[in-house]
């Protein structure tokens, strides 16, 4: 966003197509950022069936552990965006990842399931706003049209902290314990502080207070209302209910139900995240290309992002269907890769009609919207396991209903998603916050 007559806008006015210095390394190291959140994520899953056996937990029971990492999760998303609208994003990064870090460590020891529990969801709690606090951090770095594929990167810390952390969480499961797995991930994130607090810094694009004062303010009803934002969170909360199966059931439904063993299930479980990876970066580099040609965010942005989601939808539908586990990974492999594309695009269409003095807070509600079914998934595919007669015909319904939730949110998403529509439309009804601006006001 910018304002003719401050700073930011002098700044953006002097060479909008210019990228700061520092910017790729604040992207890298926002990427390793996501890197460990994702590992954090993802060490339940994997760990399952060791956890179900040592704690003897039912199918149930499991679903409910994988959905506490997501119940003060939205929460702490909405109260920690409003936080970065006035308070440097450095220091916001810094605190969650802390809090990351000390959750892993009481999971070393002997632990009862009611830590474990108490455990996710402090960690939950501390994870829930790291996506849209790094977007913005990053958003001011970079301006609107160079956005997407630092977007993309960003996103991608989550498939590469699935690709680089199973096969080495894994070896320590198999090799030694599940609750060593849980403290190296905390001493993991302990060097991540210390990486951020000699190389981090806040982006010169936006000075945040600056903006707070004097930059057109949207009423929040309207933002929030939007047909692009209920578009995104829509799209979105389809394409996180395939992301959190995939991070409570995958390594169990390899191991369970398709008779891995869980060495062998390690290597089984990185597969859609490559290929979700691939995806991304796809995304990322074909939406920043059509840009550049003159395609509309409407196509460039909303209709790349929401495609993929319903044909991902559409071929993790045919589980049920066919034969051999090699083709039922492939279909769940493929399936569940093609969501990526949406994580890429929503937060640059967001940003492309929200102030910039708003947006982490508009981020950040998306994201505490979209992950609600992080709540509901995992508890869905326990649930259905529990009560199937079979537990591979458990399973294969459990993504039966994924492959519905994935189409039906996708067709929305292809519905609602026009922001260069919306940019023009919520412009107009813009106002001043504080002492009016001389000149001409217009968000970019």
């Amino acid at each position: 966003m910018s304002a003719q007559g401050t700073p930011s806008a002098a700044a953006t006015t002097a060479g909008i197509k210019a990228t700061p210095k520092g910017a790729w390394t604040v992207t890298f190291l926002l990427f390793l950022f996501m890197v460990v959140n994702f590992a954090d994520k993802i060490v339940v899953g994997l760990a399952g069936v060791p956890i179900m056996t040592d704690m003897k937990l039912d199918a149930e029971q499991f679903g409910l552990l994988g959905s506490s990492f997501f119940f003060l999760f939205s929460i702490s998303a909405i109260v920690v965006g409003f936080i970065v609208n006035k308070v440097p994003t450095r220091w916001v990064l810094l605190t969650l990842a802390v809090i990351w870090a000390l959750a892993q460590f009481p999971m070393v020891g002997t632990v009862s399931f009611t830590t474990l529990l108490i455990c996710r969801i402090v960690l939950g709690a501390g994870e829930g706003p790291a996506f849209s606090v790094a977007a913005h951090a990053i958003y001011k770095w970079f301006p609107d049209e160079k956005r997407t594929l630092p977007t993309a990167i960003l996103s991608q810390g989550s498939a590469f902290g699935v690709i680089l952390a199973v096969p080495a969480l894994n070896w320590v499961i198999v090799n030694h314990s599940w609750h060593y797995a849980f403290g190296a991930l905390g001493i993991v994130g302990l060097m991540w502080v210390c990486a951020w607090l000699t190389f981090g810094k806040e982006g010169p694009l936006e000075d945040t207070q600056t903006l707070a004062a004097n930059e057109p303010k949207i009423p929040y009803i309207q933002l929030l209302t939007s047909r692009t934002f209920l578009g995104c969170v829509i799209a979105t909360f389809g394409a996180y209910w395939a992301l959190s199966l995939g991070l409570t059931w995958f390594t169990p439904f390899i191991v369970k139900g398709l008779g891995f063993s869980q060495s062998q299930a390690g290597f089984v479980s990185i597969l859609p995240w490559v290929f979700g990876a691939t995806i991304v970066i796809l995304t990322g580099w074909i939406s920043q290309v059509m840009m550049a040609r003159g395609y509309t965010t409407r196509i460039s942005r909303g209709v790349l992002g929401s495609v993929p989601l319903i044909l991902g939808g559409l071929i993790l539908a045919t589980m049920p269907h066919v034969t051999g586990a090699g083709l039922q990974i492939a279909a769940l492999v493929v399936g569940s890769g093609l969501c990526g594309a949406i994580y890429v695009v929503c937060p640059p269409m967001l940003g492309e009609f929200t102030p910039a003095s708003q947006r982490g807070a508009v981020i950040a509600i998306y994201g505490a919207l979209y992950t609600l079914s992080g709540i509901i998934a995992p508890n869905v595919m326990g649930t259905v396991i529990q009560r199937a007669g079979n537990m591979v015909d458990g399973y294969l319904t459990g993504f039966t209903i994924n492959a519905v939730v994935m189409v039906g949110s996708g067709v929305i998403g292809l519905l609602l998603l026009w922001p260069n529509t919306e940019k023009a439309r919520l412009s107009r009804g813009a106002a001043p916050q504080g002492a009016p601006l001389k000149g001409a006001v217009s968000p970019t």
